[in-house]
């Protein structure tokens, strides 16, 4: 399987239907949660998400109730500097108690278009603002249990500023060679889902520029 075919397995094109947005006052606001003909009961609720129970229709009896976590989706983004650079941050993650080479990303507010977050998060984790910002890809992050829709931007023409970390942020960020970004993903060193997706579906992507192939 090709770099391509596997940084793109998880990329998606369905939407929410109207009728579970109709019917959810969360999903209206930016979930995007594709019908499956359950009845939905929360059984937890954050600022950010929530935690529901999916259970079976009466078409489908003999199937079992899932625990779900509902998000309002967020973005990736894939800061290239130069041609040869890109930023990169260093960022505490408090669930697995590490710090982890990432890309910028962040989750969409109520609102927010997914190129407007893409702006904003860029601009507070790494100061660098864009002129511009490429949509590349969407993708699941983990639809086992997870519903968020991560969107993949690609951002150039930066310029240099400061950052505007939220206070339980720990993030620094990290200008390094493609081509290191590109090894350290490969070898291990990343081990952040979204970052490894993002710098492996550039890579393929300067690769079939680079080397077209013939008619």
């Amino acid at each position: 399987m090709t770099i391509l075919a596997v940084a793109t397995a998880a990329i998606i094109g369905e939407t929410a239907t109207a009728d579970y947005l109709s019917n959810c006052p969360i999903a209206r606001q930016q979930f995007a949660i594709i019908d499956m003909a359950d009845t939905r009961k929360i059984l937890w609720e954050s600022r950010i998400f929530r935690v529901v129970r999916a259970c079976p229709d009466a078409e489908n009896p003999g199937a079992d109730a899932r625990d779900i976590i509902e998000h309002p989706g967020a973005v990736v983004i894939l800061p290239m500097v130069d041609e040869g650079h890109v930023c990169l941050i260093e960022n505490y993650r408090i669930a697995v108690r590490q710090t982890l080479v990432e890309l910028p990303a962040g989750t969409l507010e109520k609102g927010e278009q997914p190129i407007e977050t893409a702006h904003r998060e860029l601009a507070e984790e790494t100061g660098f603002r864009a002129s511009t910002m490429e949509p590349l890809c969407e993708f699941f992050m983990s639809p086992g249990i997870l519903q968020e829709r991560m969107h993949l931007f690609l951002a150039t023409g930066l310029t240099a500023g400061e950052p505007a970390l939220e206070p339980d942020e720990v993030i620094q960020p990290r200008i390094v060679t493609w081509a290191d970004a590109v090894q350290m993903a490969m070898a291990g060193g990343i081990q952040d889902a979204k970052t490894l997706t993002g710098i492996l579906l550039y890579e393929a992507l300067r690769r079939d520029e680079s080397d077209p192939v013939a008619p």
